[in-house]
C-alpha cells in the first residue's frame, strides 16, 4: 500500500465513521475522489478496495459506492490483519492495555501444536470508545522472536517482526467459532449473561511454511462483525 492510498483510505474511512458519508449514501466517482485527493484514478480504486475489505461500502454497477451500515466493527477474515492497523485504518479511538508478557513452555492444548520450543505469550486488551470490545492472547515462537518489549506489545508486534525483525509473513489459517467464556473473562469484555464470545484462532506461518505464531482472539459478538469477500466457483 502507498502512502497515498494509505491516507486516501483513512480519511474516507473517518468521513464513515464520524457520518460525513452515512449509511445508504453515495461516495463521490472514482474521478471526483481523484480530483479530490489530487491521485490517480488507480490509487483511489485500491482505496475504495481496502473499504470494500473493511466492510464499510459496496461497489454497485453502474451507481458506484455505496456506504454500508457499520454499526459494529468489521475484522476481515480472509486477510491478516492487525489491530493496529484497522486502528489506524478506521480512524478508532482505540487503545491497548498490556495485561500479560511472558516466556510459556507450551500453548494450551486445543491449538494440536507440535512445536517444541518455548513461546512468548502476550495478552493484550483491546478498548474502542472506552469499551472493552477484544481479548487477543498470542504466543509466539522463541525460535525466530528472542524477545518482546513492554513498548512493542502495546504498539505493534507485526511492526517489530516485519520491519525490525524483516519476517516474512505470508499466510494464517484461522477458525471461528462462538464459546462460552470464563466468568473473569466474560467481565472483562463486559458480556452478556450466557458469557458467548465469538473465538477467532489463528495459526501463522512464515515462507518456508514454518509456524510462527498462535493467536486466540475473543471478541464481544454484540460490537463486532467478521466478514469475507467470496466469489462464486462452480465445483
Amino acid at each position: 500500500m502507498t502512502a497515498k492510498q494509505d491516507m486516501i483510505t483513512q480519511d474516507l474511512a473517518g468521513k464513515i465513521r464520524h457520518g460525513i458519508y452515512p449509511p445508504k449514501s453515495f461516495l463521490p466517482s472514482e474521478n471526483e475522489l481523484a480530483n479530490l485527493y489530487g491521485a490517480s484514478r488507480n490509487t483511489v480504486r485500491k482505496s475504495l478496495e481496502d473499504l470494500t475489505s473493511l466492510g464499510l461500502i459496496q461497489k454497485i454497477k453502474g451507481k458506484g459506492s455505496i456506504v454500508l451500515d457499520f454499526s459494529r466493527l468489521s475484522f476481515p477474515i480472509s486477510r491478516i490483519t492487525t489491530f493496529n492497523e484497522l486502528n489506524q485504518s478506521l480512524g478508532l479511538k482505540a487503545e491497548t492495555k498490556l495485561l500479560e508478557i511472558k516466556e510459556v513452555k507450551k500453548v494450551p492444548d486445543d491449538f494440536s501444536c507440535d512445536n517444541t520450543e518455548p513461546f512468548i505469550k502476550v495478552k493484550r486488551l483491546r478498548i474502542i470508545d472506552g469499551e472493552p470490545d477484544v481479548l487477543d492472547v498470542d504466543y509466539i515462537s522463541t525460535k525466530y522472536v528472542k524477545e518482546i518489549s513492554p513498548s512493542v506489545a502495546e504498539h505493534s508486534l507485526y511492526d517489530y517482526f516485519e520491519n525490525d525483525l524483516g519476517l516474512k509473513i505470508p499466510y494464517a489459517v484461522k477458525d471461528v467459532s462462538v464459546q462460552t467464556v470464563s466468568e473473569e473473562l466474560a467481565k472483562m469484555l463486559e458480556l452478556d449473561p450466557d458469557r458467548k464470545a465469538v473465538l477467532v484462532k489463528s495459526m501463522v506461518y512464515l515462507e518456508d511454511t514454518s509456524l510462527f505464531q498462535l493467536t486466540a482472539s475473543y471478541h464481544n459478538p454484540n460490537r463486532f462483525r467478521f466478514i469475507d469477500f467470496a466469489r462464486r466457483s462452480k465445483i
